[in-house]
């Protein structure tokens, strides 16, 4: 149905707050790339309104680390931009904090949580090669 993929790839070794928080983070960014993924507002029977969400579903990853450091290289690669979270990030406490430790790493060093990116199905199948299902 869809040509392309939304594909969230997390370490594996997370706590369960860690993962949604880093998942929701990574899921802003690829809507905020690709806002044409969002549909209409939800309305229910009685006439409420509810934000719009994604059109597209998202696949849920889990990896190594050293898998996770192979998926964000080919995301590189292949000129994909991504949205990438590191661990660092969690001790900060609002957007710029974020951006700023952020920008103190280079894709060799960063201590990289997650990655999400959408790009055409085959592409994103290859780019997260070695990720697997998220439990």
């Amino acid at each position: 149905m869809f040509d392309t993929k939304i594909a969230i790839v997390l370490r594996d070794d997370l706590a369960p707050w860690q993962e949604l928080n880093v998942t929701a983070f990574l899921t802003s960014g690829i809507i905020a790339q690709h806002p044409a993924v969002i549909g209409e507002a939800y309305r229910d029977a009685a006439g409420h309104v509810y934000n719009p969400m994604s059109i597209q579903p998202i696949v849920i990853l889990a990896a190594d680390r050293e898998t996770l450091r192979a998926v964000h290289r080919r995301t590189l690669e292949r000129e994909v931009t991504s949205s990438a979270y590191i661990e660092e990030m969690f001790a900060t406490g609002h957007d710029a904090a974020n951006r700023e430790v952020f920008a103190k790493f280079a894709p060799d060093d960063a201590k990289l949580v997650g990655l999400a990116l959408r790009a055409e199905k085959k592409i994103v199948d290859k780019i997260t090669k070695g990720a697997k299902m998220h439990r």
